[in-house]
C-alpha cells in the first residue's frame, strides 16, 4: 500500500511540475510583447521646419539600439548616403508664366485614389519607436489620405493594423517563408482583412551587413507577431537570424507562386536593374518597386534614383512603378516622378514622426511633404501629377558625357 501511495505521489509531483512548465510557457507567450524597452508614447502634432531635423529629435527619445536599427544602413553606409545625394544629379527647371494655381497632388496607383503621390513604405518593427507601433502609423496614413504598407516583420498584428486604418487602403508586404502553408495562410489573412495588394520583397535573401546592429548586439525587444511560428520566436533575435528563417532562394517562379495564391495585385519590390524589372513583369508582376532597401542591404550598390530612369525606360508604362530610398523632400518626390515613378514611398521619416507624435506625428510628416511638393510644383509650373510626369529634368553638366 505504501508503495502505491509513493507511486501516486510521484505521479502527482510529475504532473505538478509539467503544469508549472506549461503555465510558465503560457505566461511567457502572453507577455511576449512586454519588455523593459521604453518606446515613446507621445500623442501630438509636430512642427517641422526641416525634415532632416526629425532624425536628431527622434534620437533623443528612441532607445539607442532601436534607433540605430531604424536609422542604420549596411557597412560604411555609402549607398544609404548616395540615396539622398543622387537627387542632386539633376535639376528642376523653374518655369514662369504658366498660369499654375494651387497645384493638385492627388493621384492613383493600382486603382486606389490617394491625396498625394507618397505612400508609407513597409518597414519592420514600428514598435521600436512608439507604443502604438504600426497601428499608429496606419492611423496616420489613413488620416493623411494615403496607403499604409505593412511588413511581415511588423510589431502589430495584421488585424490590429487593419482596424487602425478603418477601411483606408493598405498593402501587405510578404517575406516568403520556407513554409508554403504559412505563406498561403498569411496571404489569405491579408485578403480577408481587406489589404488591397501583396508586396513581394525580393532583395533580402539574407540580411545586409549592418555594422551598427552588430556593435550593439541588437536583438528585437518586441515580438513580430506575423512571422510564421515555425520560424521560431522573433523576440530576442537579430534581423539576420529572422532573414535566415525566411526563403533565401528566390526566382521568377516565386512571383508566379505568389500570383497563384491570390487575386490581389502582386508588386515586386527591390528591383535595381532593368533586366530584373523585365523578369518580374514576365513572371506576372502587376507593379515594380524600385528600391535598394534604403541602403540596408548591398553597400556599394548605386543609389536607387540613379537606376530609376533606366528601369522606367525598360518598363515603358506596362505596369506602375513605386520608388523608395532616400526620399526626404518635395523636390525628391518631383524628380522621382519626372524620372518615371508613379508614386514614392517613405520609411524612416514616418517612423521618426511616429516616435515624436504618434499617429498625429505621422500626419505631420505626410502633410509637410504634401506642402513641400505643392511648393515645388508651383515653382516648376506644374499643375498636377501628369504635368510632373511630362517634365524634363536638367542633367548637371559635371555629369554630362564627353560625346
Amino acid at each position: 500500500m505504501k508503495k502505491i501511495i509513493l507511486v501516486l505521489c510521484a505521479i502527482l509531483l510529475v504532473l505538478f511540475v509539467v503544469w508549472l512548465v506549461v503555465r510558465f510557457i503560457n505566461i511567457s507567450d502572453a507577455t511576449e510583447n512586454s519588455s523593459d524597452y521604453k518606446a515613446s508614447y507621445r500623442d501630438e502634432k509636430i512642427v517641422i521646419y526641416d525634415i532632416d531635423d526629425l532624425e536628431n529629435q527622434a534620437k533623443e527619445i528612441i532607445p539607442a539600439g532601436g534607433f540605430d536599427y531604424i536609422r542604420g544602413g549596411a557597412e560604411t553606409e555609402s549607398t544609404m548616403r548616395r540615396n539622398e545625394l543622387a537627387f542632386d544629379m539633376v535639376d528642376i527647371y523653374p518655369r514662369v508664366l504658366t498660369g499654375v494655381n494651387q497645384p493638385n497632388t492627388k493621384t492613383s496607383i493600382l486603382g486606389i485614389n490617394i491625396s498625394l503621390p507618397v505612400i508609407v513604405a513597409p518597414a519592420a518593427a514600428h514598435g521600436l519607436a512608439h507604443i502604438s507601433a504600426e497601428a499608429g502609423s496606419a492611423r496616420g496614413a489613413a488620416a493623411a489620405g494615403t496607403i499604409m504598407s505593412v511588413s511581415t516583420y511588423a510589431s502589430s498584428t495584421l488585424e490590429e493594423i487593419a482596424q487602425a486604418g478603418n477601411g483606408a487602403p493598405q498593402w501587405f508586404q510578404l517575406y516568403l517563408s520556407k513554409d508554403d502553408v504559412a505563406n498561403r495562410d498569411l496571404i489569405m489573412l491579408a485578403e480577408s482583412l481587406g489589404y488591397q495588394a501583396i508586396i513581394l520583397t525580393v532583395d533580402a535573401p539574407i540580411g545586409g551587413n549592418r555594422i551598427s546592429d552588430a556593435r550593439n548586439n541588437f536583438k528585437f525587444p518586441l515580438a513580430l507577431p506575423n512571422v510564421p511560428k515555425k520560424s521560431g520566436k522573433t523576440k530576442g533575435q537579430g534581423i539576420g537570424a529572422i532573414f535566415a528563417a525566411a526563403q533565401n532562394e528566390l526566382s521568377p517562379y516565386d512571383v508566379m507562386y505568389v500570383k497563384s495564391l491570390t487575386d490581389l495585385p502582386v508588386i515586386v519590390k527591390g528591383i535595381q536593374h532593368p533586366d530584373d524589372a523585365e523578369i518580374a513583369i514576365m513572371a506576372g508582376a502587376d507593379a515594380i518597386w524600385v528600391s535598394n532597401h534604403g541602403g540596408r542591404q548591398l553597400d556599394g550598390a548605386p543609389a536607387a534614383f540613379e537606376v530609376l530612369g533606366d528601369i522606367a525606360k525598360r518598363v515603358n508604362n506596362r505596369v506602375p512603378i513605386i520608388f523608395d530610398s532616400g526620399v526626404r523632400r518635395g523636390q525628391h518626390i518631383f524628380k522621382a516622378i519626372a524620372m518615371g515613378a508613379d508614386v514614392v514611398a517613405i520609411g524612416r521619416p514616418v517612423i521618426y514622426g511616429l516616435a515624436l507624435g504618434g499617429w498625429r506625428g505621422v500626419v505631420s510628416v505626410l502633410d509637410y511633404l504634401k506642402t513641400d511638393l505643392e511648393r515645388v510644383m508651383w515653382l516648376a509650373g506644374t499643375q498636377n501629377i501628369d504635368d510632373i510626369k511630362n517634365t524634363e529634368l536638367r542633367q548637371r553638366c559635371n555629369l554630362c558625357s564627353d560625346k
